[in-house]
């Protein structure tokens, strides 16, 4: 049996239909939802990860072929083997195929857990590695994909392992005027690592020049970790 079809087949005998009907909730996949069509076969992330790690010999035709599928699943195991063909490689020259390959199929990286678990390990380490900087995420930051977006927010968390905080605020400063809910929450999650990793000082100057700005998720979310009087005197201060 090939490849892709032992791996298909693995990840369907895993199936948990109790499991998959909360997921369809939790991942709005309702008509209209952000995750319209997602169907879901109820598999949990660590046994998606251990499956992942027996099958990164796949090809990218057969990387493709699961991104491309409506079961969330298939593209997530994709994206995870992704992340360890990226991490297993020796030159950034070799990390390139493997983020080109990505950014091209960020059209199929369409859930938040999607983007959460691959875009700082690809695309934000590779730009941290090779210098790069923050240009290309700062152009995603204004594409018309809800996704792409995300994308750049969520990236800018290997720079901030990397004892960077100007990435992370420039992005999250393009998408303060954003009206979606998943773009505010990833926001507000990178700004409060941000002040929690590496200066909780820049955090709240950062907030202080944007509180006028800061959609309320946000805030709440960026300022998570500071004592109860801080977190107090911003959600007072706040307009939005």
């Amino acid at each position: 049996m090939p490849r892709l079809e032992q791996l298909q087949k693995e990840l369907r005998q895993n199936a948990d239909k109790s499991q998959a009907a909360i997921l369809q909730r939790f991942f709005k996949t309702g008509p209209g939802q952000y995750g319209s069509g997602d169907v879901f076969l109820g598999l949990r992330v660590p046994l998606q990860r251990q499956i992942a790690a027996r099958y990164t010999d796949l090809s990218y035709p057969e990387l493709e072929a699961l991104l491309a599928d409506i079961i969330h699943e298939f593209r997530l195991v994709a994206l995870l083997i992704l992340v360890q063909k990226y991490q297993k490689t020796a030159t950034l020259k070799e990390r390139k195929l493997v983020v080109d390959f990505y950014l091209s199929h960020s059209k199929c990286i369409n859930n938040w857990d999607l983007v959460d678990l691959s875009a700082p390990k690809i695309l934000g380490d590779y730009l941290v590695q090779g210098k790069r900087g923050s240009a290309l995420l700062l152009k995603m930051a204004t594409s018309d994909n809800l996704w792409e977006k995300r994308i750049a927010m969520v990236s800018t968390y290997a720079f901030i392992l990397d004892g960077d905080y100007n990435v992370t605020f420039s992005v999250a400063k393009k998408l303060l005027k954003d009206k979606h809910d998943l773009i505010h929450k990833a926001v507000g999650w990178m700004l409060r690592e941000a002040g929690k990793r590496v200066s909780e000082k820049a955090l709240l100057k950062f907030l202080d020049d944007n509180i006028n700005y800061l959609p309320r998720t946000t805030l709440r979310y960026a300022i998570e970790k500071l004592t109860p009087a801080q977190r107090q005197d911003y959600l007072h201060y706040s307009l939005l």
